[in-house]
């Protein structure tokens, strides 16, 4: 804009006034106003403040087709699982373990680590299969009639292996960590959750709400600021995105900021009966009991609240 704004207020001979009344009243590009000043400029001889208006802005397109993954969508489930584990339990291990590089480093640690761990595993198989992650997830978009149910045994059973998996490699890498602790449920929160109240009541309350807000929000990513169709594009969209990653990760973090402080908000059975699983039957020197009594929770409410987010979003219409 500053070439007009010389244009404009450029002091020009009579001569000059003339020749810019003519090139306006004959140019063929009149009804163009950015290609028109810019040529009244180089017509008229005047010196334009910034470069010529460009005419056309050219965005290079990839040089290669972008390719159809072979990966299996239950493999995807599974890994993606391993890797939410893996980085979402070992930022617990790092802050609570005796002797941990990050020991005591506090909450605020967890949960960014947990939202980074969600954000890695959403990049590395959103493509694939949706980057589900979770029963809960799986389960509610199957109940709005956008996943097909056909599908929801084998997501399950690949998220809860994929928690198994990633809680064995938790234990490898904090091995040398174990025997030094010498607390039991600080190891046992390495793997799954626990309220730090025991009251079942509240703490399902606070499971059912959690989860409802992660499928609320997800969905609300895809389908309101994304455009998407239908609540598994919804999904798809926000997980496949460069981006949407992100947004879900944030959406974990915000969760774990405000709602994680009762229940350490599992949020999803496999993030936790996978893990309590491991922690069963790996040994890990000085480790008490896997809590079986609460065990339910963390899988049933979580479920719960997943098909309460999912319904919700439907029924009000987004």
């Amino acid at each position: 804009m500053h070439c007009l704004v010389r244009a404009a207020t450029a002091k020009r001979s009579p001569l000059a006034e003339k020749r810019v009344s003519s090139f306006r009243r004959n140019s063929v590009e009149a009804q163009n106003p950015l290609a028109d000043a810019s040529n009244v400029i180089k017509h008229c001889g005047l010196r334009p403040a910034i470069g010529p208006f460009p005419r056309r802005i050219h965005i290079p397109r990839p040089s290669h087709p972008l390719t159809i993954p072979s990966m299996s969508p239950y493999t995807a489930e599974f890994v993606g699982t391993t890797i939410l584990v893996l980085f979402g339990n070992g930022v617990v291990a790092n802050v609570l373990l005796t002797k941990s590089k990050g020991q005591n480093s506090g909450w605020i640690v967890i949960t960014a680590g947990w939202s980074l761990a969600v954000a890695m595993a959403v990049y590395a198989v959103g493509r694939v299969s949706g980057a589900h992650l979770n029963p809960a997830v799986t389960i509610a978009l199957a109940s709005t009639g956008a996943f097909p149910w056909a599908k929801v045994p084998g997501y399950i059973l690949a998220q809860l292996g994929g928690g198994v998996f990633g809680s064995v490699l938790v234990f490898i890498t904090y091995y040398a960590h174990w025997a030094e602790t010498p607390d039991p449920a600080l190891k046992l929160a390495c793997y799954s959750t626990a309220p730090n109240i025991r009251r079942l009541g509240p703490a399902f309350v606070t499971e059912v709400i959690g989860t409802a807000a992660l499928l609320f929000g997800v969905l609300a990513f895809g389908k309101v600021a994304l455009g998407a169709d239908t609540e598994h594009a919804a999904w798809i969209t926000a997980v496949g995105t460069w981006f949407g990653p992100l947004l879900v990760g944030l959406l974990v973090f915000a969760i774990g900021l405000s709602l994680g402080g009762p229940t350490g908000y599992a949020i999803n059975p496999a993030r936790d009966l996978g893990p309590r699983i491991g922690h069963a039957l790996l040994p890990i020197r000085g480790k008490g009991s896997s809590d079986w009594g609460y065990a339910w929770l963390p899988v049933v409410a979580p479920i719960i609240g997943g098909l309460i987010g999912a319904q919700l979003f439907v029924a009000l219409g987004f």
